[in-house]
C-alpha cells in the first residue's frame, strides 16, 4: 500500500480500478485473457517484439551512419533490453500462469524495473529508468496498433490517472464511468479540477510522478476530501473508505429532500442558486437537484479537439436544447473563453508564452469576428426558446465590452434583415475576473445588464498566481483578503447601480464560504450541479445577521491561513458532520 499527498480539489471519496494514461495517451489495461487464448496473445506479444526491435535496430543505424557510432550507443542499450531472455520469460509468465494481456504484463513488468533504478542514487541511474520507459511505450505502440484510448471509449467504470488531462481530452470523457481523476500535474483552478468539480467527482492534482508506481487495473482510493490517493489499499483501509462512500450516499439522500424547497436562510432572504454546465447534457442534474437555472454555461466544448470552426447550427442546437429544458428559468451563455493555443481551427500565436496574459476569451473572439459573429447569432436564434442572457468572459476594458456589443449588435442586424426571430431584448452581461474590471465597476454599471464574479481568474489575476501551477499551489486561494475586498467592492457596486451580480467561480461552490460570501452581500451564485443541495441546506440554516458578523470579523483578518480556520470552525458549529 502506498498513500500519495495532493491538492483536493473535488470532494468525495471513489474507489475503483485504475485507467492509467502515461504522457502518450496510452491506456494501459488490466485484461485477463480466456484460457484458450493464451497462446494467440503469445503469439501477438511476440510480433509485437519483433516489431519494436526492428525499429530500434534501423534507428540505431540511421544515427550511427549520420553521427557515428557513440551517439548510436543508447539505441544499442535499448537493443539489449529488449533481448533479454529474463525479461521475455518474465512477462511470457504473468501471461500464461495469470492470464494477463500482453499490454498488462509488459507494463507491468518493465515498470518493476525501472522503479528499481529510480530507487538508486545517481543520474545515470535514474536515465535507466527513463529508457525502461521509452521501451515501454514502444512494444506499447506496437499492441496497441499505434492508437491511441480515447477517454471516451470507456465502457467500464474507472479512475483515470494521468500525467495531466488536456482540455479536449477532458471534454471527451464519458462521465458515466470516469469516477474520480488523479494527475501529477495541476493546480485547484485547472482544466482538471474544473471539469471533475462539475461531474460532481472525486479529483486530486499536483500529486507529483507516481505513474511509475501503478498499473492499469489496479485498485486505487481516491480521497478528494484530504486530497490523498491510496495505491493498492490493505484490506483495513478498504473496509474504511467503504464506509465513508457509504455515509456519502446518506448524506446525498438527505439532501436530495431538499430539492423542492427554496435556498431561503433562517429570516427570510431568498438566495438564488443557479448551475454550471459544462455540457448540454449536464442540465438534467442541474433539473434533478432544484437549480433555479444555468448560471453559467460554458461553450468551450464546441471547439474543443476539431479541425475546424463549428457551424451556426451546431452552436444553435447546443443553445436551444438547454433554452428548452429549464423553460422560464434564466440561462446564462458565457461566450468563447478559451486561449489560442487551445483551438487547432486557428493559427498558433507566434510568442504565446504565457498563454493565460495572451490571445484569449473575448480577446480572441475581437480578433476573429468571423467566428464570434457565428456565435453570437446562433445565441441570439436560440434566444426565443427559453430564458437565455449573453454574456462575455475576461473583460478587462470599458472598449472591449463596447466591442463585443457592437458585434452582437450586427449579428442582430443580420437576422433582422434575414426575417429571422430572436429576444431584442436579451440581456447582456459580463465576467467579472480581472482587477481593472472590479476598478472600473462605476462605469461597467451604466453599460452591463447583470454581472458573474468568476473566482478562478480573479483569484489568479490577483495575486499574480499561475493557478495550473502545482508549485505556486499553496498561494492560490480565494480566501486571500486582497480577493474578498475586490468581491466586496463588486458586489458593492452593483448593488448601488441595482444590477443582478451572481458569482460562478469555485469559490461559491465550497460551502466553506456560503456564509461569508451572503455576508458580503451576495444573493446570487451559481454553482456545480453537484453542489447546489449542500450550498442550500447552508443557505437554509443560516441568517443574514449571523452571516454579516461573520463578513464584519473575516474582513479584519490579515491571511488567508486566518481566513479559512475561522470559516471552518464557523461552518462546524452548523454543520459538525462536513468535511471542511
Amino acid at each position: 500500500m502506498e498513500r500519495l499527498q495532493g491538492i483536493a480539489v473535488s470532494p468525495g471519496v471513489a474507489i475503483g480500478e485504475a485507467l492509467v494514461l502515461d504522457n502518450e495517451g496510452f491506456r494501459i489495461p488490466r485484461r485477463f485473457l480466456p484460457r484458450d487464448a493464451v497462446e494467440e496473445e503469445l503469439d501477438r506479444l511476440h510480433k509485437a517484439l519483433e516489431s519494436a526491435t526492428s525499429e530500434v535496430e534501423r534507428n540505431r543505424d540511421r544515427v550511427a551512419a549520420e553521427l557515428g557510432d557513440e551517439y548510436a550507443a543508447i539505441f544499442s542499450a535499448h537493443l539489449q533490453m529488449m533481448r533479454d531472455k529474463r525479461l521475455h520469460e518474465e512477462v511470457e509468465e504473468l501471461i500464461r500462469t495469470r492470464h494477463y494481456s500482453p499490454e498488462y504484463a509488459v507494463s507491468r513488468s518493465l515498470r518493476k524495473y525501472a522503479k528499481i533504478f529510480e530507487s538508486l542514487d545517481g543520474e545515470y541511474m535514474a536515465e535507466r529508468a527513463n529508457d525502461i520507459f521509452d521501451i515501454e511505450k514502444r512494444i506499447l505502440r506496437n499492441l496497441l496498433g499505434m492508437r491511441r484510448e480515447e477517454l471516451s471509449q470507456v465502457t467500464s467504470p474507472v479512475l483515470v490517472l494521468a500525467r495531466n488531462l488536456t482540455p479536449s481530452e477532458t471534454a471527451n470523457l464519458n462521465p458515466q464511468f470516469v469516477m474520480g481523476m488523479v494527475t501529477e500535474v495541476g493546480g485547484p483552478g485547472s482544466h482538471t479540477a474544473i471539469v471533475a468539480e462539475g461531474l460532481g467527482i472525486p479529483a486530486v492534482v499536483g500529486v507529483g510522478l507516481f505513474l511509475t508506481d501503478v498499473s492499469g487495473g489496479d485498485t486505487v482510493i481516491i480521497d478528494g476530501d484530504q486530497g490523498q490517493i491510496i495505491l493498492n489499499p490493505d484490506e483495513e483501509t478498504l473496509a474504511r473508505y467503504r464506509h465513508e462512500v457509504e455515509e456519502q450516499r446518506s448524506l446525498a439522500a438527505k439532501l436530495e429532500t431538499l430539492r423542492e424547497l427554496p435556498a431561503i436562510t433562517t429570516d427570510g432572504q431568498v438566495v438564488q442558486l443557479l448551475g454550471n454546465i459544462e455540457f448540454p447534457h449536464e442540465v438534467t442534474q442541474c433539473l434533478e437537484r432544484g437549480a433555479d437555472g444555468i448560471g453559467l454555461y460554458r461553450t468551450e466544448f464546441l471547439y474543443l479537439g476539431r479541425e475546424d470552426d463549428p457551424s451556426e447550427d451546431t452552436h444553435y442546437e447546443a443553445y436551444s436544447g438547454v433554452a428548452k429544458a429549464m423553460g422560464d428559468k434564466p440561462v446564462v451563455v458565457r461566450t468563447l473563453d478559451l486561449g489560442a493555443d487551445k483551438m487547432r481551427m486557428l493559427p498558433n500565436p507566434e510568442d504565446e508564452r504565457n498563454p493565460f496574459l495572451g490571445l484569449r476569451s473575448i480577446r480572441l473572439a475581437l480578433r476573429n469576428r468571423d467566428l464570434f459573429r457565428t456565435q453570437l447569432r446562433a445565441i441570439l436564434r436560440a434566444s426565443v426558446h427559453g430564458n437565455i442572457r449573453l454574456m462575455f468572459p475576461l473583460i478587462s476594458t470599458m472598449l472591449e465590452f463596447r466591442q463585443a456589443k457592437m458585434v452582437l449588435a450586427d449579428a442582430m442586424e443580420d437576422l433582422e434583415e434575414a426575417g429571422v426571430p430572436f429576444d431584442r431584448d436579451i440581456k447582456v452581461g459580463m465576467m467579472v475576473e480581472v482587477p481593472s474590471a472590479v476598478v472600473m465597476m462605476d462605469r461597467f454599471v451604466e453599460v452591463a445588464d447583470f454581472f458573474s464574479i468568476g473566482t478562478n481568474d480573479l483569484v489568479q489575476y490577483c495575486l499574480a498566481v499561475d493557478r495550473s501551477n502545482k508549485d505556486v499551489a499553496n498561494l492560490y486561494t480565494a480566501a486571500d483578503p486582497a480577493v474578498l475586498r475586490l468581491i466586496r467592492d463588486t458586489v458593492n457596486a452593483a448593488k448601488a447601480a441595482d444590477r443582478p451580480v451572481s458569482m460562478c467561480g469555485q469559490m461559491c461552490g465550497n460551502p466553506m464560504y456560503t456564509m461569508l460570501l451572503l455576508g458580503l452581500g451576495l444573493r446570487s451564485m451559481s454553482v456545480t450541479p453537484a453542489a447546489v443541495p449542500e450550498i442550500k441546506r447552508v443557505c437554509r440554516s443560516v441568517s443574514i445577521a449571523q452571516c454579516e458578523a461573520i463578513a464584519q470579523h473575516v474582513m479584519t483578518l490579515e491571511n488567508a491561513r486566518d481566513i479559512k480556520t475561522y470559516l471552518r470552525d464557523e461552518l462546524s458549529g452548523v454543520f459538525p458532520e462536513l468535511p471542511v
